[in-house]
């Protein structure tokens, strides 16, 4: 009996032969019901013989996902969905405007005021002989004129706006301020002249109201009505996102009131809080005012009263003041202006798809003023491309910058190498220079003070910059040198005499004049300079690092071949930069087509 009880006691240190059922009373089906390690003695692996698919998210985290591969799958895929940034203008379009604007070859065929359209000869467009409209001009003045106007229906809807709503859309140095700026002054003198005839008849019919009273009442005194002034009460404003912007716009304004007769302004952040007074609430009264949509929209809150008389609205550079950060601000502006308002204009180099998106929900009756060429960089505009990977930089891009602008800075241009003609024995080739884009702005001094160790005249700005460095420097990249007066010419003769009558110079002075690049500056910059920024000057851009977008893309080539002029870009690709985008922009500029 105790041998049979001992037999009986089960073992620890085996298993029981029905461990691989589930139950010993009955098989189950499904999942056991024993507990939480009910499964765990199991003889066999349960596979299921269809695995289920993994997700994206786990796919893209185990790095499984062959981006390659779904390269070829995907016909549509684009590098860096370049042209989903991008509002897209189909090409019947494009043919259809520019067969309509190719009878407009002057501006006599527009119906402006004789005042307004000789100032585009003196004023706007100086020194040119053959002063022709180009294609954003020829189809946005005879739209933007007040003069026989299309009568449009009545909203029966009282919140949708009543005024008149543009989009100028040209590429970039086309003249896109000139073509909101014409119409824009015509008007304001239009309505100086109603104006004046409403008052005039306003006038007499107080007189006689005046007069009636004083037969009846001839012993009572009656207290004068203070007139109204116009000081602090623009009839046109046009708002641009930078203070730079600020300076060039009205400074271009400014130009035109010299024949045009009308008086303009411009505030922004940089001047003081006495002159921005001054310039706002002049006692004669202010027609035409340019600023910043936040510091507008600053002085409206505690004067309202500035905003009551707008009758032409401009957003400069829409698709920066309609995104983020200017939205909320430029939203209450319009809102404030349109009880007064007759035309909203929006004017951009580029339609980002986020600008299409917001004008399609808050203005869907834009009349969209686009060009032949929107979105394609001119032909005139060469694009070299320079691999840092490659010997002699083996990977170091500030080596590859400075290399390339030493080359240039060396090479000899035909246009930019010849001086003034016969002057050029006195006063020396032109100074070239020459634009430096980077993405982030740490790096703008990074780079300026490396090519400064390389013998190379160079500059940063950025937002850190102070106002008045910022328009130093601008002004040097923005004004085109002027042919040499007599004495500049005397003076450089005199120059060259003093130079040459020095009979020794150290080794160690000439060792440190040949280090450094003559003629050349160049300038280090963010995006703070690739948007609005008239740089006629500059022929050259360098791309130090590949743009995010293609939007970055067109902004910052954008600054070559203004006024048909020539210009040359480099982009510097490294081993981590998208190349294809790199290849499809040089493509899209060789085939002068547009990057959409």
């Amino acid at each position: 009996m105790a041998t049979a009880r001992a037999q009986r006691k089960p073992s620890r240190m085996s298993l029981s032969p029905n461990v691989a059922r589930t139950s010993l009373n009955k098989p189950r089906s499904g999942r056991s019901r024993d507990g939480p390690f009910s499964a765990m003695n199991q003889t066999e692996a349960r596979i299921r013989e269809n695995t289920r698919p993994r997700s994206q998210a786990a796919l893209k985290r185990s790095g499984q996902d062959d981006k390659e591969d779904k390269k070829k799958e995907t016909p549509l895929y684009k590098a860096l969905k370049m042209q989903t940034t991008l509002s897209p203008v189909t090409y019947g379009r494009r043919a259809a405007i520019k067969s309509k604007i190719s009878n407009l070859t002057s501006f006599d065929h527009f119906p402006l005021l004789p005042a307004v359209r000789h100032s585009i000869f003196s004023q706007g467009l100086p020194g040119l002989a053959d002063v022709s409209p180009t294609p954003i001009q020829r189809v946005a003045i005879p739209q933007l004129l007040d003069s026989n106007p299309k009568k449009q229906p009545t909203k029966v809807n009282p919140d949708d706006p009543q005024y008149e709503q543009y989009l100028l859309a040209a590429e970039t140095g086309s003249g896109k301020t000139l073509a909101y700026l014409l119409p824009v002054l015509d008007a304001v003198k239009r309505a100086e002249v109603r104006d004046a005839e409403e008052e005039k008849i306003l006038q007499e019919q107080k007189e006689k109201e005046r007069e009636e009273r004083l037969k009846n009442r001839t012993f009572e005194l009656e207290p004068e009505e203070p007139p109204m002034i116009d000081s602090g009460r623009p009839r046109a404003i046009i708002l641009v996102p930078t203070s730079e912007l600020v300076t060039q716009v009205g400074t271009k304004v400014k130009s035109f009131a010299h024949t045009v007769k009308y008086r303009s302004g411009m505030i922004s952040s940089t001047l003081t809080p006495r002159r921005i007074k001054n310039t706002l609430f002049h006692p004669d009264g202010i027609d035409v005012l340019v600023s910043t949509p936040h510091l507008l929209a600053s002085i409206a809150k505690t004067n309202p009263y500035i905003l009551s008389r707008v009758s032409h609205l401009v957003l400069d550079e829409a698709d920066s003041l309609m995104d983020r950060s200017f939205l909320p601000t430029t939203t209450e502006i319009i809102d404030k202006v349109a009880p007064s308002l007759k035309k909203l204009i929006f004017c951009s180099a580029t339609i980002p798809r986020s600008l299409d998106n917001q004008l399609r929900k808050r203005y869907p009756d834009v009349k969209r003023l686009t060009t032949p060429n929107l979105h394609a960089i001119p032909r005139r505009v060469q694009l070299g491309v320079v691999d840092i990977d490659k010997e002699p930089y083996r990977g170091n891009r500030p080596l590859a910058c400075a290399d390339v602008i030493w080359s240039i800075g060396k090479a000899g241009d035909s246009e930019d190498g010849q001086g003034h003609g016969p002057l050029k024995q006195f006063m020396g080739p032109n100074v070239k220079k020459i634009l430096v884009f980077v993405n982030e702005r740490e790096e703008a001094d990074e780079v300026a003070q490396f090519l400064v160790s390389k013998g190379i005249d160079a500059v940063s700005l950025s937002r850190d910059s102070s106002s008045r460095k910022q328009e130093e420097i601008l002004a040097e990249f923005t004004e085109v040198e002027q042919p040499p007066t007599a004495e500049e010419v005397s003076l450089a003769k005199k120059q060259t005499r003093a130079e040459k009558s020095i009979p020794f110079v150290s080794p160690e002075k000439k060792a440190e004049i040949d280090r450094r690049l003559p003629n050349t500056k160049v300038l280090v910059t963010t995006d703070i300079a690739s948007r609005g920024i008239d740089t006629l000057a500059v022929k050259t851009v360098v791309l130090f690092h590949v743009p995010h977008t293609t939007v970055d893309f067109i902004h910052r080539l954008g600054r070559l071949g203004r006024m048909g002029k020539r210009g040359r870009g480099v982009v510097l690709v490294g081993k981590k930069d998208r190349k294809d985008v790199v290849r499809e922009v040089r493509e899209g500029m060789f085939r002068g087509q547009a990057l959409i």
